[in-house]
């Protein structure tokens, strides 16, 4: 029954909050997009994932993307790095999400908790003005604000007891960052009610469900696949096809070439071949789980929402065939289908052994080699912003800075786990060297990327 309210409850708030939201526009050639947020954006993949759609689905449109969160941040931390870290990328585009942090933890079991929550608010609107000022002085970026992904006081788990009230406190932050949208005439995403949407009705099913990763704040990999797919979804991307195809096979004729060129169609004693040339690849999704603590696989999204129908259709139709063929893509063979299938359409897409498939694999394992790699900078920048910031010692890199840090080292239990990855990149040259690296990366993934002409053939059995 709980969950049955908060179903209701979160399809209520999702019409408040998304009414005349304006949309964001989709990324372009030459983009330079800042994704700005706490750990579940620096241990979070969803920004990575949105890239990973573009670098399949428009490989000659280059961008670039930036990870610009730091875990722990409340908005008052990232008040306080805007300029030096998120506005350093030069962005065309810059995205903020906060909440998480800024609503509070264990001050729920506190006698006095709705004096605290007032407390909180009344900071985080004092900090997001603040924030606002300085995001209106950059005209030449546009902005994304995202309603972030919900706090799951629902999970049903005796070990992990939940702070009541503390995903309404959210909501009352998400609710500035609409006014803030209608009012500057931003882009506005909704993380929030989507994902509790869909944890509600699944813990409908299994009490025990969360796509909150076991702790009840980080996204698993289906979930930041979820957070992806919601803002490619706004962004107006939903229904591209990666390609569509449609030929008949009695005269020979294309019928159908949606982002892609068909050429050189033979029909030699009924069985079908020609060229093809798509202008995209199908987006490859993970069934491994990726990063620290998570149990999930990208993959597993397609489970809670249409991911594969709204952005994943490479679609094979081929008319007047009689029987069963095998279809061979460069020489191999794919599957068996009816001609009935095959008349209806197949969704290519669906085949992870094809080579356009696998080309598109390459890409999402190098992509996710740059993610590690960034994911240094974005510890170093915490310690950087988190611990030496207020002593006067940003970016010095010294003697002095790393004396600072190893006074501190006893006492805070995060800089025992980021001392040793700044003892490197507190180093201009592995710093260099780290970004050169991703550079390569990205060079390979737009290489890879590139069309390449298949050699499709409907072989009868």
């Amino acid at each position: 029954m709980k969950q049955l309210i908060v179903l209701i409850a979160s399809a209520l708030l999702a019409v408040q909050f998304l009414s005349a939201q304006k949309a964001p526009e989709p990324f372009k050639a030459g983009d330079r997009v800042v994704f700005v947020g706490n750990s579940i954006t620096e241990g979070g993949h969803y920004h990575s994932y949105i890239w990973l759609y573009y670098m399949t689905r428009f490989p000659d449109q280059r961008m670039q993307m930036y990870s610009a969160g730091i875990g722990g941040d409340a908005s008052w931390d990232m008040l306080k790095r805007l300029e030096e870290d998120a506005y350093a990328k030069k962005p065309t585009v810059l995205t903020l999400t906060f909440g998480m942090n800024d609503s509070g933890y264990y001050e729920y079991f506190r006698d006095d908790a709705a004096q605290f929550v007032e407390k909180q608010l009344q900071r985080v609107d004092t900090t997001f003005q603040a924030m606002q000022k300085i995001m209106k002085g950059h005209p030449e970026t546009e902005v994304v604000l995202i309603g972030g992904s919900p706090y799951d006081e629902t999970w049903k788990n005796a070990d992990n007891k939940p702070f009541p009230n503390k995903n309404e406190t959210i909501r009352k932050i998400i609710g500035m960052q609409i006014d803030a949208a209608k009012k500057n005439n931003w882009a506005f995403v909704d993380f929030h009610n989507p994902i509790l949407q869909i944890n509600a009705e699944q813990q409908a099913k299994n009490p025990e469900f969360t796509l909150m990763q076991g702790d009840r704040i980080h996204p698993d990999n289906d979930g930041n696949m979820l957070m992806a797919y919601f803002f490619l979804k706004s962004q107006g991307l939903a229904g591209k096809s990666v390609a569509e195809i449609c030929v008949n096979a009695t005269n020979k004729r294309v019928e159908t070439q949606n982002n892609c060129y068909i050429s050189n169609v033979e029909n030699q004693n009924g069985n079908l071949s020609f060229s093809y040339l798509a202008k995209a690849l199908p987006y490859p999704l993970d069934t491994v789980p990726r990063g620290w603590g998570k149990k999930r696989s990208q993959s597993m999204a397609s489970q809670y929402v249409p991911l594969i129908q709204d952005i994943n259709q490479e679609v094979l139709r081929v008319k007047g065939l009689k029987g069963n063929y095998t279809l061979k893509i460069d020489g191999e063979e794919m599957a068996t289908f009816p001609a009935g299938d095959l008349a209806k359409g197949i969704n290519m897409a669906e085949l992870t052994q094809t080579p356009q498939y696998q080309q598109a694999v390459k890409i999402m394992h190098l992509n996710e080699e740059r993610w590690e790699i960034e994911k240094r900078f974005r510890e170093y920048a915490w310690t950087e912003f988190a611990i030496l910031k207020d002593k006067g010692l940003l970016f010095a890199d010294n003697h002095v800075a790393m004396d600072s840090i190893r006074a501190n080292l006893n006492a805070n239990i995060f800089l025992q786990g980021h001392i040793d990855n700044f003892t490197k990149a507190m180093h201009p040259e592995i710093r260099e060297a780290w970004n050169k690296e991703m550079e390569v990366l990205v060079n390979m993934i737009y290489s890879i990327a590139q069309p390449k002409i298949r050699r499709i053939e409907l072989i009868q059995m």
